[in-house]
């Protein structure tokens, strides 16, 4: 959960089609948001969190497994992983 109030804010204007906006609307009204601008920051929040994972994600799809585990191996053992007996 994201505490806006300890956190500081600026406002600024945003441009949503009416079918967005009557959603955002009909959020207020069943109490899901206190206000649209609640709902719009949450809605963000929650894409630029996801966003993070993702590219999180990518980076360690990048990860070569072998390699980690050698490179964990020589941590624990201390002796290097190319080093071969």
């Amino acid at each position: 959960m994201i505490n806006y109030h300890t956190m500081a804010t600026m406002k600024v204007a945003v441009t949503l089609d009416v079918d967005s906006l009557r959603e955002i609307d009909r959020l207020v009204r069943e109490g899901r948001f206190p206000s649209r601008s609640r709902a719009v920051q949450t809605a963000l929040a929650e894409m630029l969190a996801r966003r993070k994972r993702s590219r999180l994600a990518e980076e360690l799809a990048k990860l070569d497994l072998r390699q980690e585990r050698a490179l964990t191996e020589e941590t624990l053992s201390g002796e290097p992983a190319w080093l071969e007996y």
